[in-house]
Parts: structure tokens; sequence; C-alpha cells
């Protein structure tokens, strides 16, 4: 598996960044994908999922109204797009393919981690 979160960096509070998900070797065109933080020294957790058909989407309170989940399932690839982002979004991002296809916000139910991408948002 070679799943990989791409699309992270330097942005100012306020502004905006997008974040890709593709795995190079697997497709997860069946699956939930979701996205999930974690900061140095604390638990990973929740952002936001989406199921295989990218009609079903959740959000974590903290993110509701500013970052949007998507899909293409034609290209392999999941984003999550950040609006108004704020310096306590600055942490490392991961995405990870479920075990099935629906959204979930368990952690317990996401296989596939692959490398994070570190956002940094500045005040």
């Amino acid at each position: 598996v070679q799943l990989q979160a791409f699309g992270g960096g330097l942005v100012q509070a306020g502004g905006s960044l997008g974040l890709s998900c593709a795995d190079s070797r697997r497709t997860f065109s069946n699956n939930g994908v979701g996205w999930f933080r974690q900061a140095s020294g604390k638990e990973r957790e929740f952002v936001a999922t989406i199921n295989w058909r990218g009609d079903s989407t959740s959000y974590a309170e903290s993110v509701k109204g500013r970052f949007t989940i998507s899909r293409d399932n034609a290209k392999n690839t999941v984003y999550l797009q950040m609006n108004s982002l704020k310096p306590e979004d600055t942490v490392v991002y991961y995405c990870s393919s479920a075990r099935r296809a629906f959204a979930t916000q368990r952690i317990a139910d996401y296989m596939y981690w692959g490398q994070g991408t570190l956002v940094t948002v500045s005040s």
C-alpha cells in the first residue's frame, strides 16, 4: 500500500489549502476514506470522511463549515479543501482507506494509513 497525503504547507490564518490523498498501488474507489490529524504528543483525531460514491460525508465539529471532503474515483484520489484556516489547524494530516464502503468517523474502521502531510497555519 502506498497511500499518501499531499499538499501540506504554510499558510496564513484565514487562508486556504487543499490536500490530496492517493494510493499508487491499489484502488480505494470501493472504500470509504477519512482524513485525520495528529498533533505531536496527542492522539490522532477524526477530521472528515466520505463514502465510496462521494454522496455521504461527515465532519468533526471543529472543521464543519470550513473543510470540504470530496473524491474522484476515476483518479483514485480524495481531496480535503480547507478554508478559513486557524493556527490550531496546525498539525500533520493523514488519510486512510476504510474497511468498508461507508463513511465512518471511527478510527478502528480504517485499515490503511499512509504518510501524512504537515499543515502550518501562521497567525
